[in-house]
């Protein structure tokens, strides 16, 4: 077997990965020669390269197709989630500027960005070998960051045990992957594709299930998902968004293109599979966020049911499952991250991240309070913002596939989470007395981080086409 001759093009196709390790190492250079009272000004640097960086990816005609080999593929998914991964970076990287229990540092951001080349990594990769690496990458960076905070219990408890639970998956992964890599005698997607269809069924089923551990540990599907509530609360706030939106968009990124690319040959089976986790995942999801007290459980249960609306469109196995997956994720960015950034002002204030403690909110900060009722309604499903058009897409593409008994389902857990929902919005705006309602100030970068997540909800609920016309085109590749 001959090597292939290296095409120097290949740079140019991977050029948003070399510009964010480029961005990491100038961050971390930065860090040294700044004093301890700018450190602060790091999520500017960091905000500002990534601005950058998104620029480069949306404006700069980038090669397409296999490179280094076809150990990646570029094509218009990877792009759309290039996109998603850059956009969660830019605004997770504003936000933890105003979180004040976090050490602002280069190690923070630096942390940040290498997560976030991973996440990129592993939207690209076609090779199991590369997919793995891409996703240690992000898992390692990940466990640093939710234990950061190491001076605080909650914070050190949750790295460990997102550590341990990430740990776990991987193994399970990567054996998974040696069963592939037996059965093809390579570690390439279309080389372990074509061996497949002459594996017996219950062993080529069996490796599936073990590769889709690590898939559902990343999306925090079920049964994969208990690491999620507990290493949510415990994790800095602005990590909890990146992992809720970052994290759950890249282990869709790797999901979508395995099933697409490497396990072909199993549709029939993974179909029938990801209806049943779908529907398991969007009920225990919304059934345990009725009862949290915590607002940052209550996420963590409704970043799990968000997880099982998206499995809809991976379940659907079409070109429009595949598109309607990928807006939703866009929007669940933005709404999410909005949602989060309420959190951090109103834990600044309180020290308390009970629902409670947003009680009148609203009348203390009209800015918060309108902010965190926007991102829950878009969260719900409510006309005309962005999340209800994420969810008609997801279940217009269920349809189209006939998959009817999961989208009255997901319409049933839609109800459901509109109850929670609001009941945190009631608590938002409920009148208290007088003397508890100081005005509460937002600082400048959480002004714009949710100036910019409230306009994209609104827009991408009113304005939907266009982005879900560029999300159409880019995955017509794969059909």
């Amino acid at each position: 077997m001959g090597f292939t001759a290296f095409n120097p093009t290949w740079l140019l196709s991977i050029l948003p990965e070399l510009l964010l390790l480029a961005l990491a190492i100038v961050v971390l250079g930065v860090d040294l020669a700044l004093p301890a009272e700018r450190k602060r000004t790091l999520g500017l640097w960091t905000a500002a390269g990534l601005i950058v960086v998104l620029l480069v990816t949306l404006l700069v005609p980038l090669p397409q197709g296999p490179a280094f080999g076809g150990v990646v593929q570029i094509d218009g998914i990877a792009g759309v989630f290039r996109v998603i991964f850059l956009l969660g970076g830019i605004l997770v990287a504003l936000m933890s500027m105003d979180f004040q229990p976090l050490r602002q540092d280069g190690p923070y951001y630096g942390l940040l960005l290498f997560s976030l080349l991973g996440m990129s990594l592993m939207a690209i990769a076609e090779n199991l070998v590369m997919l793995y690496v891409a996703m240690e990458l992000t898992g390692i960076s990940a466990y640093v960051l939710v234990g950061y905070m190491r001076e605080t219990p909650q914070s050190a408890e949750a790295g460990l045990k997102y550590f341990l639970f990430g740990a776990f998956s991987s193994a399970v992964m990567l054996y998974g992957f040696s069963w592939l890599y037996a059965f093809a005698g390579g570690t390439g997607y279309a080389q372990v594709a074509s061996a497949i269809g002459f594996v017996r069924f219950p062993l080529a089923v069996l490796a599936f299930l073990m590769v889709l551990v690590g898939f559902g540990f990343k999306v925090a599907m079920v049964p994969m998902h208990f690491w999620a509530p507990d290493v949510y609360q415990g994790a800095p706030t602005p990590i909890t968004a990146f992992l809720s939106v970052g994290s759950k968009a890249a282990g869709f990124a790797v999901l979508l293109r395995a099933l697409q690319f490497l396990f072909p040959a199993l549709e029939m089976t993974w179909v029938v599979l990801l209806v049943a986790i779908s529907m398991v995942t969007m009920t225990l999801g919304n059934t345990f966020a009725v009862w949290q007290k915590n607002i940052k459980r209550l996420l963590a249960y409704s970043s799990i049911a968000q997880a099982g609306y998206v499995l809809i469109g991976g379940a659907a196995a079409s070109q429009m499952g595949v598109a309607s997956a990928a807006f939703y994720l866009i929007v669940y960015t933005v709404m999410n991250i909005a949602a989060f950034a309420v959190v951090v002002q109103v834990s600044n204030l309180t020290g308390s991240e009970e629902i409670e403690g947003f009680s009148g909110l609203a009348r203390r900060s009209s800015f918060l309070g309108w902010s965190l009722m926007l991102a829950l309604f878009s969260l719900g499903g409510v006309p005309p913002f962005g999340g209800f058009v994420g969810k008609l897409l997801i279940f217009a593409s269920a349809i189209q596939s006939g998959l009817i008994a999961l989208t009255v389902v997901g319409v049933i857990n839609v109800i459901i989470g509109l109850y929670y929902y609001l009941n945190v919005v009631k608590v938002v705006f409920e009148r208290r007395s007088e003397q508890e309602q100081e005005p509460l100030e937002v600082p400048a970068p959480s002004k714009w981080v949710l100036g910019i997540t409230m306009a994209a909800i609104v827009l991408l609920g009113i304005l939907a086409y266009p982005v879900y016309q560029w999300v159409w085109q880019a995955s017509a590749g794969w059909f």
